[in-house]
């Protein structure tokens, strides 16, 4: 039995074997918490201010370019200089960046322009920084523990997801804006000290400076690459078709059950985090492209199903289902983008997937919203998950190479694995 048990748990080897990983995986956790706190306090000081939703939702277009831009010009920064000090350095901006909030809450009459600035000016770090943590995983754990290790981030991000909204509400509704952005500043603080413990991690010998020349070899890697273009292209689809969240206050109206709106915003990471809990199999398996496809299909049937029924509980629970077929498709395309990127690339094609996975649910919301003012609510959630499982399909059909991946054959992955046993022969 306790065999058994051990085979769906997680595979806590990379935890035990990497020191940078271990650092990783806390500072994140402290980061994320940090963040949080001010994710919930800046909309609502927003409304606060100005008691207009259209003003809360210029937040987001403020952020948009500047995560774009950025996040582009992040994954060649990342292939350049060490990851380390991007990674710290950008940590050290977001906490001023927390400490800008903190003073402008203290004032008698706090200022609405700097709420905008700051919002622009982390959306900026944001995207410098997430591809160089993201291309940092395939440095600091062996090739075979690259599942293992996207299923214990998983695990990190899914355990912030449920609790730290909750958290951050509380302190907010009991405490007010002030704390919560003093909470901020102190979890920067902390994660630019953990940070400063990890291991250096220069660049490739030989490595170009950024430039768009360089974002250009990048993209034209990307293009070559079936499979990657695979990986990209299901999660633009699902998140396009079949992510409806900014809807939901509507559904809860229409189902007669306000008290389920927060549920319904967090049963999806309740789904994903119950996958991670018994991911041990993931570590395994050899065919990510099919975790892809399979998993993004499953997202889609279960928005479908979440549109289609008129009981609250059951909508709760389609939506964990589709939390979890996302999880399911998002440890398949880490894998394959740890497994297949060789290093001197890695950084410029993180940028890349941070446009994969940020602008989807973007555009997705505008999908859901226009399409529920002309269709209805329901209407909109169900028969964007149906097209959602379409397109996985057509492309699954357009693009065998990504379901057909095997970890073992692939001349990427093989390639990319003799590339870090080279270098961990080499040493430091």
């Amino acid at each position: 039995m306790t065999s058994k048990l051990a085979a769906v748990l997680p595979d806590l080897t990379p935890w035990r074997s990497s020191k940078d990983f271990r650092l990783l995986w806390v500072q994140g956790l402290v980061t994320y918490l940090g963040s949080v706190m001010a994710l919930i306090a800046l909309p609502l000081q927003i409304k606060e201010l100005t008691g207009s939703p259209l003003a809360v939702g210029a937040m987001g277009a403020v952020e948009l370019v500047p995560l774009v831009v950025f996040g582009l010009y992040g994954g060649a920064l990342a292939d350049a200089v060490d990851r380390r000090k991007v990674i710290v350095l950008t940590e050290a901006g977001l906490g001023l960046l927390a400490a800008v909030l903190l003073v402008n809450a203290m004032l008698p009459r706090p200022l609405l322009w700097p709420l905008y600035v700051v919002a622009a000016g982390v959306a900026a770090l944001a995207g410098l920084q997430r591809p160089a943590v993201d291309s940092l995983l395939a440095r600091i754990v062996p090739h075979d523990q690259l599942a293992a290790a996207a299923a214990l981030n998983a695990l990190r991000w899914q355990a912030g997801a449920i609790g730290g909204p909750a958290l951050a509400g509380l302190v907010v509704a009991y405490a007010g804006n002030g704390p919560a952005y003093a909470t901020t500043v102190v979890c920067f603080a902390v994660s630019v000290l953990m940070c400063r413990r990890l291991s250096p991690v220069p660049p490739v010998e030989h490595a170009a400076k950024p430039s768009l020349r360089g974002i250009a070899e990048g993209a034209r890697y990307a293009w070559s690459r079936p499979v990657l273009l695979g990986t990209y292209a299901v999660d633009l689809a699902a998140m396009f078709f079949a992510f409806p969240n900014t809807v939901f206050p509507f559904l809860a109206d229409e189902l007669d059950a306000d008290w389920s709106l927060g549920l319904m915003y967090s049963a999806g990471a309740i789904g994903s985090l119950l996958l991670s809990l018994t991911s041990g199999w993931v570590s395994r398996t050899q065919r990510h492209g099919l975790l892809v496809v399979c998993g993004a299909a499953g997202w889609g049937l279960a928005m479908a199903a979440a549109g289609w029924t008129s009981n609250v509980w059951l909508v709760l629970l389609c939506l964990g289902l589709a939390g979890a077929g996302d999880m399911l498709s998002g440890l398949g395309r880490s894998t394959i983008w740890n497994q297949t990127i060789p290093d001197r690339l890695r950084g410029r094609l993180a940028g890349i997937e941070v446009l994969s996975y940020s602008v989807g649910p973007q555009l997705g919301q505008v999908r859901a919203g226009a399409m529920a003012g002309w269709t209805g609510v329901r209407p909109a959630i169900w028969s964007g998950g149906l097209a959602c499982v379409a397109a996985v399909g057509l492309l699954a059909a357009a693009l065998p190479r990504l379901v057909s991946y095997d970890a073992r054959t692939d001349e990427d992955a093989r390639r990319r694995r003799a590339e870090q046993e080279a270098a961990d022969a080499t040493g430091p």
